[in-house]
This record gives structure tokens, C-alpha cells and sequence, in this order.
């Protein structure tokens, strides 16, 4: 049975996640990093000139007093002027802005201390750190560290560093999920089946994958899904069970992605998971010789997926 909810679980996990991307990230502004400015732990790294995607260590959690150091690169002269502005809150240190030495001249309207400022649009470099407190929230929710922008009347965007902020529940996440990541180490360790370890670190790697995008409650959720016994050790019936199961979610996922890219391709996969149902009636009926629990629990599996397509 637990080997059951796992192909649920991770059926269920991969419809929450939603990527969140800012403007045009890496065209103006090229690399960033944002860390805890009162710990120096680090948690987001981009480098847009060699991944299309940031890396995100750690969550940013409401009421962080983050410093965001990041480099714009001013690739053509404009006419008018830039502007620089965050959405977070006054630092406890007064001062919005720093600006690392270089080439680079802001001129008169580089003023650190407030939230906005505006700068001559010349061709070139530099490198800037921005302080400030992200405010409270009560539900996770996008916020706006630095944006780039060009000054006056039009105001358009031109790129943006944008991070998910998570309300004081991912503090409980990160407990739940240190508590799921070692008993994962004892159950390999005392030599639970290896298919079975492997689709429970493949749900735990879920579960951060929904809290980075702002879902701390379903990544909760998720965890405390995980069953709390019932591990199958590793034996000659791994061999038979767990390739074939680990086959079954996989088309389990691919069923839920493909359904929410493209709803026109939901009849191939119908088709796909019929095929898959199938290969399922023979591994019950292998299984029913073997054990009586586990046969019961993949023809559960079956009857669940046939509802699914209709048959």
C-alpha cells in the first residue's frame, strides 16, 4: 500500500507546480544573488550566461531582511534616463542602496537612501546591492527585490528580479521535511527496497520543488501523505514488483503533464495508459502467486486508473 500512495502522491504533486519567472531575466540585468543580510546565508545564485534559471538554495521567508547583489549591463545608450527600484521595505540599516566602484557613473540621482532613483541611460557596466525587508504576508505571494526600468511617463519594464515569499509556514515545511530526509537515511540504511527509497526521495524532492514556487501548505501536505510504515525490504520480489510500478507512475506523470500542456493530446495518452493497464493486469496476476497483500494493492492501483480513463 505504501508503495501505492507514492504513485499518487507524485501524480498529485507534479499539477501544483507553476513556474514564476520575472521580466526578462538576463537581458539588463545578468547575474544576482540574494542573501539573508543579517546571516549572510545565501539564497537564491543566477548567472544567466550559463543556466536560463536561477538557483534557489532556500525560501524567502516573510519579514527577511535580505541583500540582493546584482549586475546590470547597459547594452545600448538611450535616450532620458533609467530607473532602479525595489518593492521592499526600509533595511534596519537606513540604506537602500550600494553601489559597487567602478566605471560606472550615476551621477547626481544616485540616492541610496531611497526606494527609487534614476540614472543617465550611457552604454555600460556596474555592479549594485540593494537592502531591504520583505514585508509581511499572510499567503505566499510574488514580490519585486529590484526592477530596472526606463524613466518617465511610459515607465516600461525592462527587467526585474522577482522571488515567491513564503508565510512563517515554511519554517514548519523545513522541520517536517528534516525529519523526512532522515528517516529516508535510516530506511536505506537498514535496507528497505531501493525502488521504494528512490520514489521517497523523488517526493521529497517534490515537496521542495512546491515550496520553492510558494506552496508551502501542499508541500506540508505532501510530506505528512508520506506512510509512516509498510517499507518493503529488498528481496527477489523487488525485482518483479518495482520496475513495473515505477513504469505505471511513470505514466502517471507524463498522463498529468501532457493533460495540462496540451488538453488536445489527452486521447494518445488515454491510449498510452491503457496500454499501461494492461501490462498492469499481468503484473497482478504474477503478483497474487507471490503475495495476496500486494496483489490486492496493484489491483487497486488498476482499478483507480481504469476509472480514470473510462474503461
Amino acid at each position: 500500500m505504501a508503495v501505492c500512495l507514492f504513485l499518487l502522491l507524485t501524480t498529485v504533486s507534479i499539477t501544483s507546480i507553476m513556474p514564476t519567472r520575472g521580466v526578462g531575466e538576463g537581458q539588463w540585468i545578468t547575474s544576482y544573488t540574494v542573501e539573508n543580510s543579517q546571516t549572510g546565508q545565501k539564497i537564491i545564485e543566477a548567472d544567466f550566461a550559463t543556466s536560463s534559471e536561477p538557483t534557489i538554495f532556500t525560501p524567502v521567508i516573510s519579514g527577511e531582511e535580505l541583500k540582493v547583489t546584482f549586475t546590470v549591463n547597459v547594452f545600448t545608450s538611450g535616450s532620458g534616463n533609467l530607473k532602479l527600484s525595489t518593492n521592499m521595505l526600509k533595511p534596519s540599516g537606513g540604506q537602500y542602496w550600494e553601489l559597487v566602484p567602478g566605471d560606472y557613473d550615476l551621477g547626481a540621482g544616485y540616492t541610496p537612501n531611497l526606494a527609487s532613483m534614476e540614472f543617465s541611460w550611457e552604454k555600460g557596466t556596474f555592479e549594485m546591492i540593494c537592502y531591504g525587508r520583505v514585508s509581511t504576508v499572510t499567503k505566499s505571494t510574488n514580490v519585486t527585490l529590484v526592477q530596472l526600468s526606463a524613466a518617465g511617463a511610459t515607465g516600461d519594464v525592462l527587467d526585474a528580479i522577482k522571488v515567491v515569499v513564503l508565510t512563517a509556514g515554511a519554517d514548519e515545511f523545513q522541520n517536517l521535511y528534516d525529519q523526512k530526509e532522515a528517516k529516508l537515511q535510516s530506511l536505506i540504511d537498514s535496507g528497505v527496497a531501493a525502488g521504494y527509497t528512490q520514489m521517497y526521495s523523488n517526493v521529497l524532492n517534490q515537496s521542495k520543488a512546491l515550496v520553492n514556487k510558494g506552496y508551502v501548505n501542499e508541500a506540508i501536505a505532501l510530506l505528512n501523505a508520506i506512510p509512516a510504515s509498510g517499507e518493503p525490504m529488498g528481496s527477489a520480489l523487488e525485482m518483479i514488483m518495482l520496475p513495473a510500478i515505477g513504469t505505471l507512475a511513470a505514466a502517471a506523470v507524463a498522463f498529468v503533464f501532457l493533460f495540462m500542456r496540451a488538453r488536445g493530446k489527452i486521447k494518445y495518452v488515454a491510449m498510452v495508459l491503457e496500454d499501461q493497464i494492461k501490462d498492469l493486469e499481468g503484473l497482478t496476476l504474477r503478483a497474487s502467486k507471490i503475495d495476496r497483500t500486494i496483489s490486492s494493492s496493484l489491483t487497486t492501483i488498476e482499478d483507480r486508473l481504469k476509472r480514470l480513463v473510462g474503461m
